[in-house]
């Protein structure tokens, strides 16, 4: 892949996705309006409790940096997207995303090949999406994810709840998801902390990922072990790297930016 140094002039556009009942706010970064690159697009898949605004601008320096056009989407329930529908509230949530919603978005925008950046939920719906449309994924980051339910994560969430009945939480999410912020909240804690989901594993899945994959979590990583990183490099079934930042939590793209953006640059360029 061409990479480019010089600062690009990107047009950000955004615009709305209808699939089935529902709507999904979307943006594309894409460094010439009329024409279409070869290359892979990169694909960034939010957190359990993001959407486009809460990546802030890395979206843009990442895609500056490698010359590649962009998509960020808000998933059904975040951001200015359409409200969860109640049947949505179940342990399969992760791979609905995957394996429906996202190739439909992917279709939808005229998604051939993608190089996915996911950051938490996101990268754990990148791995198990890649799992089923190998031919799809030309590179795999992952940030924070998770493949199966460890002690940290129930912890972690449960920090979290307290948090969100105690503090100014709400508020702050309420100003990215608005009216979506209670139920998407409550189906992120109430899925993860049910004693149902404590056997979620996913690590099976892995051996059918074919394309490069980087792994990247902080070692202060509030929500997942370090083995997390190492079940996922470990177990795909094509080249791997792995990507441990000292002092950094789990939101390595904002506590740990240019240590992450040298070593994402640096993998895209060689390995997608």
């Amino acid at each position: 892949m061409n990479m480019i140094s010089e600062k690009s002039n990107l047009i950000k556009e955004d615009f709305n996705i209808f699939l089935s009942n529902y709507k999904l706010r979307a943006r594309w970064l894409r460094h010439n309006k009329n024409v279409r690159t070869t290359d892979p697009v990169l694909v960034f898949l939010h957190e359990a409790l993001g959407c486009i605004e809460m990546w802030h601008e890395f979206p843009e320096q990442i895609a500056t940096m490698t010359g590649c056009d962009a998509l960020i989407y808000d998933r059904l329930g975040h951001g200015k997207s359409s409200p969860l529908p109640s049947s949505s509230i179940n342990s399969d949530y992760l791979y609905t995303e995957a394996w429906e919603s996202l190739p439909a978005v992917l279709s939808h925008c005229g998604v051939k090949r993608s190089v996915f950046i996911g950051h938490s939920d996101g990268g754990t719906i990148a791995l198990l999406f890649s799992s089923k449309y190998p031919e799809s994924a030309a590179g795999i980051i992952t940030e924070a994810a998770h493949v199966f339910v460890d002690d940290l994560t129930v912890k972690g969430i449960k920090k979290a709840v307290n948090a969100y009945n105690t503090s100014n939480l709400k508020n702050k999410l309420s100003k990215y998801h608005s009216s979506n912020v209670e139920p998407m909240f409550l189906r992120w804690a109430n899925i993860w902390l049910s004693g149902g989901f404590a056997d979620w594993n996913i690590t099976g899945n892995l051996n059918k990922i074919n394309c490069p994959v980087l792994v990247v979590q902080g070692e202060d990583d509030e929500y997942g072990t370090v083995n997390q990183m190492k079940a996922i490099a470990g177990n795909v079934g094509g080249y791997s790297e792995k990507l441990l930042i000292p002092d950094c939590g789990h939101i390595p793209h904002n506590q740990a930016r240019n240590i992450l953006t040298k070593k994402l640059i640096e993998f895209i360029s060689k390995h997608c």
